[in-house]
């Protein structure tokens, strides 16, 4: 049957309903399914049905057996060989599943559905049962993709690289703590992001970041140009530690928000808007000036936010260094914030976590799922790397 046939609408009315429609597919799947086992044979024995040859190991029969795909449960035939050597690629033995379903399973998990949801949801679906403990072992084997892809070698150099935590309620010890996932997405030469890594730790703090960072390093980083972090205490001198060229920005949305803890509801909103003048300036020697002027009006109130803008202030205003389409990219870490947010929306469902391996293991299928789309470069690419080849011109090029 050729394939303008099968999609023919006169062919597709022969099918009286959905369930008639299905069956054919099966069918179809399960004739697929065997014929692509015949040829791993074939490439098994090294010659195909029928052909003469020399190897002492032969075809031997067919043994049946029950599969679970995407259509539903349907009993194919297995060629045998005579030395039970064979292991089928697309159905291997001691499993009932092909690879189809398995993705579905995984797909369904790293979107926060828990493993009794899944379960219910393969039954309404797909009409066959299958256990949570099976459901367990399929999402177990990503344990292996996580291990290969955190030791995986890294650029020579990103650009800009954004860091960021987010924390996690994990069991330990018989108690539910705090931990914090360290994250850290990287902007490479060729304008693509790249998450560079997962790492779960305490409470966030600049000497667990000193390991991510030297972590990185091992892996092959060998400079980055431009961080831009939350403000965090110690991190600038922790990064400098490790990449001492580096030039760090510190969120400038992470200070207004700090700044805002120490002010009264009834200020916020006139502090605020106040504050705004100071990293709306055009330029740093405009922002000193503002950063004065909303000093004299507040400080005698809210000492500390005011100490909190100077005692930051080189790295809340380093963004003034570069032209403006670095600068929107640098000014703050909505990037991996938006990253983190969506990996939120996949594990909210998950009030805990019963070890760290699950919290690692769900984070990296949502992470997977909220970066399909990272296959473009970032807009005004052309722009932004030559000023970057402007102002790094031997680093970039490292």
């Amino acid at each position: 049957m050729k394939k303008e046939d099968f999609l023919n609408d006169d062919f597709l009315k022969q099918f009286k309903t959905g369930d008639e429609l299905t069956s054919f597919l099966k069918s179809i799947q399960k004739r697929g399914i065997e014929k692509m086992l015949e040829g791993e044979l074939d490439a098994h024995l090294d010659y195909e049905k029928h052909q003469q040859s020399d190897n002492s190991n032969t075809r031997n029969g067919y043994g049946s057996k029950k599969i679970k795909t995407a259509l539903g449960e349907t009993n194919i035939k297995v060629p045998r060989d005579r030395d039970a050597s064979f292991n089928p690629m697309l159905v291997p033995k001691r499993t009932n599943m092909v690879d189809g379903i398995e993705n579905v399973i995984i797909s369904l998990y790293a979107k926060g559905m828990s493993n009794s949801d899944i379960e219910e949801q393969i039954r309404e679906v797909y009409d066959f049962d299958v256990s949570t403990s099976t459901i367990s072992r399929i999402t177990d084997k990503v344990t292996n993709d996580i291990v290969a892809w955190q030791n995986r070698p890294l650029e020579p150099v990103y650009l800009i690289t954004w860091m960021d935590g987010i924390v996690f309620k994990v069991r330990e010890n018989s108690k539910v703590i705090n931990k914090t996932m360290y994250i850290a997405v990287g902007l490479r030469r060729d304008g693509k992001k790249e998450v560079l890594g997962l790492w779960l730790g305490k409470n966030e703090s600049a000497a667990f970041w000193m390991s991510v960072l030297t972590d990185m390093k091992a892996r092959g980083v060998q400079d980055l140009l431009i961080t831009a972090t939350d403000n965090l205490n110690g991190f600038t001198d922790t990064i400098k530690n490790v990449f001492p060229e580096s030039k760090t920005q510190i969120c400038v949305v992470h200070q207004i928000r700090n700044a805002c803890r120490y002010v009264v509801w009834k200020d916020k909103k006139e502090f605020t808007k106040d504050m705004k003048s100071i990293y709306d300036a055009p330029t740093k020697s405009a922002a000193k000036a503002a950063l004065e002027d909303f000093a004299q009006k507040w400080e005698h109130k809210y000492s500390y936010a005011i100490k909190s803008w100077r005692d930051n202030w080189e790295e809340l205003t380093a963004f003034y260094e570069f032209p403006l389409e670095i600068r929107k990219i640098i000014y703050t870490t909505n990037l991996i914030e938006n990253l983190n947010g969506k990996i939120r929306k996949y594990t909210k469902n998950k009030l805990s976590f019963p070890t760290d391996e699950a919290v690692m293991k769900s984070t990296f299928l949502a992470l997977r799922e909220a970066t399909k789309k990272w296959s473009m470069p970032i807009r005004n690419w052309g722009i932004i790397l030559n000023q970057f080849l402007t102002i790094f011109e031997k680093r970039v090029q490292l």
